[in-house]
């Protein structure tokens, strides 16, 4: 196949195929942690698999749909996108349409399907904050207001879940688009601190968020209530040493770490990979984060370099805070994984998501890809 020929399939080959291998190898470690727990719940050892699966195929077929719609017609969406996003948000609160799991209402059940309003809302609003600063003027007073508020509109719906964790995430990506576009300093100064102060008032209210902050502090206090999920996750990193126990010979799958096919799935790698497992799956995440953001650089507009800076910012931040919190670093949050964690809202968006920013590549005049 030429290089043209290669570009018409893909913009930038090495983003799309680090990301379907990170993909196609959480599946594998969802089997490897989920099998014993889904047997005992459901009497299926592949109950979680194959709700992976059948999420990892339409992913696969979004990603090549989005990687061939153009970035403009994208950013002409975005208002759209976001109010649909924002109106998904308010829905989990509809009796009979939101479920609730966990003391908290994420999730909207359309009978055959749950789906995250949440997972959604994070790349629409990066969507719609690239589509308003996409003129290249100076940001003024006004288009900063506008992404402001759409930014703490989303926040404040997720908030309301409550899902702390996707909130900061939000917040925290929506600063850095708005850092990269070129916003002052003293605007950031004069939203942060508010923000700020009603993050501390929300820990200080909700006392689970103050008992995940001393468990953090100290897991052995309380070992067998809010510190246990630390404590197992300690235990899986720790016996897994350089080299890991070998693949599906894991022991804190057997009911002992919480969520290990989800948000602890880090752990469970590197329990049965070792050491050598958890760099070989950063260095993959670093690869997808560089071609993101060397994507992002060689943008021809404004808008698209925004959008894959965005999305690449989603998954960097993302990254980093499953790992802080498996390795105790953070107090404890329920943020997943990104692409190798169980979920079929956050597999379809991320591989969506990325998709377009391989559009974006696609788009790039000259050498899309060069070799490392």
């Amino acid at each position: 196949m030429t290089e043209s020929a290669r570009r018409r399939v893909f913009g930038c080959p090495p983003l799309v195929v680090t990301a379907v291998l990170l993909a196609a190898f959480g599946i594998v470690m969802q089997w490897s942690a989920s099998s014993y727990s889904a047997f005992m719940h459901t009497g299926d050892e592949f109950f979680y698999v194959k709700k992976q699966v059948l999420a990892f195929v339409p992913s696969l077929a979004c990603m090549m749909l989005f990687s061939h719609i153009k970035p403009s017609t994208l950013a002409k969406a975005a208002p759209w996108a976001l109010v649909v996003s924002v109106a998904m948000l308010a829905a989990v609160f509809i009796p009979g349409l939101g479920a609730e799991r966990y003391g908290a209402t994420r999730w909207l059940d359309l009978g055959l399907v749950t789906i995250q309003p949440s997972e959604f809302a994070k790349f629409a609003l990066v969507l719609f904050i690239s589509a308003t600063l996409a003129d290249g003027k100076e940001i003024g007073k006004g288009k900063f207001a506008l992404c402001a508020f759409a930014a703490l509109a989303v926040c404040g719906l997720i908030m309301l879940e409550p899902n702390m964790s996707i909130a900061v995430l939000v917040a925290l990506v929506s600063a850095f688009m708005l850092f990269a576009a070129g916003v002052k300093l003293r605007w950031f100064a004069a939203l942060a601190l508010p923000a700020g102060g009603a993050a501390a008032l929300l820990i200080v209210l909700e006392p689970y968020r103050l008992k995940r902050l001393f468990a953090f502090l100290d897991p052995w206090a309380s070992p067998l209530a809010e510190g246990y999920q630390l404590i197992q996750s300690y235990y899986a990193l720790g016996s897994g040493g350089w080299f890991g126990v070998g693949l599906f010979n894991s022991r804190q799958k057997y009911l002992f770490l919480p969520f290990a096919e989800s948000d602890f799935i880090f752990s469970v790698v590197g329990e049965e990979l070792g050491l050598l497992g958890c760099i070989c799956v950063l260095a993959a995440f670093c690869v997808l984060i560089y071609f993101g953001f060397r994507t992002a650089a060689r943008a021809t507009d404004r808008s698209s370099a925004l959008f894959a800076a965005g999305v690449t910012a989603i998954i960097a931040f993302q990254v980093l805070l499953n790992v802080a919190v498996v390795t105790g670093s953070i107090p404890p949050t329920g943020l997943p994984m990104p692409l190798l964690s169980f979920g079929g809202s956050s597999l379809l968006v991320f591989m969506s998501a990325i998709g377009a920013v391989d559009g974006i590549a696609r788009s790039q005049s000259g050498m899309l890809c060069h070799k490392l």
